[in-house]
């Protein structure tokens, strides 16, 4: 070791304190089941493959990279060296051998993204530098290393892309529902994507509790002697078990028009996975490696989505997702459940069920 705590092999990309590395590591380690299956419908959309195709061709990369070269400040040696640290170990951890460049952008609300075609870009804004500390940092970059494994950048910058291009023919009849539809389902996978990032940057910072941290102040702002991780988490508890069937339409509703998902969700979900046997496994060395990436069976990937899915609804405790679990079992009384979940949009009173009458056989 080197008197700064850097391991002294010969490596740039070296972790400033001992942290396990995890060589030729695959994204299928970390990725959340819904990323790829909401990766698998999104390319099933009607129209997207010509859309992206087209896209692939007419984005301004070199543009972009220009932008960001020219007005804002690139982290290296001489600028933010302690957030260059963090992206080297960030990389050698995750054994990407290119560091991508990443950028400081001016900007007072907390953000960071993975964006670029050809290569990744990370983009971090000084409201997000400013909010969080070194180790709460270290896994928001980790979570930005872990979109360039993965290769989520294009989709990324498609998404903005078309935000935009929604915005400005808007004024056109028509003229933004096919555009809609795909921005609609590329924010479906990106919610998604962000659950496997997540994981990704607990990979690299090792340290639950500033994940935790990191999540709990983008939602709450720097005031941690007024939060609580455990009132935290239970907040996404009672998010999920809380209210009836008209609560659940309007957690879809409210989730539709969103990049991210809620911040007690991610915290709660990246929680669980800490916990899991899966998280275990790869921390004592088991993983897949990306050299077996091309031997991977699609069919095996639907069947893990299909189960998550299952095992998902089966457990949860949203009135919705419980509707569902009693349509599949055959539930009795169904009808009347449906009938008192939705009694309140038209302003009727809820009733008691009625006692079924006895057999007489």
């Amino acid at each position: 070791m080197s008197d700064d705590g850097r391991e002294n092999n010969g490596s740039e990309n070296v972790p400033s304190r001992q942290r396990t590395r995890f060589p030729g590591i695959s994204s299928r380690a970390y990725e959340h089941p819904a990323d790829r299956s909401a990766l698998v419908a999104l390319r099933k959309l009607s129209g997207f493959d010509t859309v992206f195709k087209a896209l692939s061709g007419l984005l301004p990369e070199r543009s972009l990279r220009l932008l960001f070269l020219s007005d804002s400040v690139r982290v290296s040696d001489q600028q933010f060296t302690h957030l260059n640290d963090m992206l080297r170990d960030a990389c050698y951890i995750l054994d990407l051998e290119k560091v991508p460049p990443m950028y400081v952008n001016q900007d007072p609300q907390p953000n960071a993204m993975c964006i670029g075609l050809d290569e990744p870009i990370i983009v971090v804004t000084t409201g997000l530098v400013e909010l969080l500390d070194e180790e709460e940092m270290r896994a928001v970059i980790g979570h930005e290393v872990g979109h360039a494994l993965s290769g989520h950048a294009v989709y990324r910058t498609i998404l903005l892309f078309l935000t935009n291009l929604a915005i400005r023919v808007a004024w056109i009849p028509l003229g933004t529902i096919a555009i809609m539809a795909i921005v609609t389902a590329l924010r479906e996978w990106f919610r998604k994507s962000e659950l496997s990032a997540d994981r990704a940057g607990l990979l690299v910072g090792q340290d639950l509790k500033a994940s935790m941290r990191g999540l709990m102040k983008l939602a709450g702002g720097n005031h941690l002697h007024e939060m609580n991780v455990d009132a935290f988490l239970k907040q996404a508890e009672e998010y999920e078990e809380s209210g009836d069937l008209r609560d659940s339409v309007l957690k879809i509703l409210n989730v539709l028009p969103r990049t991210h998902p809620f911040a007690t969700v991610r915290a709660a979900e990246l929680k669980k996975w800490a916990e899991s046997r899966d998280h275990q496994r790869i921390m004592d060395g088991h993983y897949p490696r990306r050299d077996e990436d091309k031997n991977t069976s699609v069919s095996d990937s639907f069947r893990e989505s299909a189960s998550h899915y299952a095992t998902n609804i089966k457990t949860s405790k949203d009135p919705l997702m419980k509707l569902v679990t009693d349509i599949a079992g055959g539930a009795g009384g169904l009808g009347g459940r449906v009938r008192r979940g939705f009694d309140g949009f038209t302003g009727t009173p809820q009733r008691d069920e009625e006692p079924p009458a006895e057999s007489t056989s």
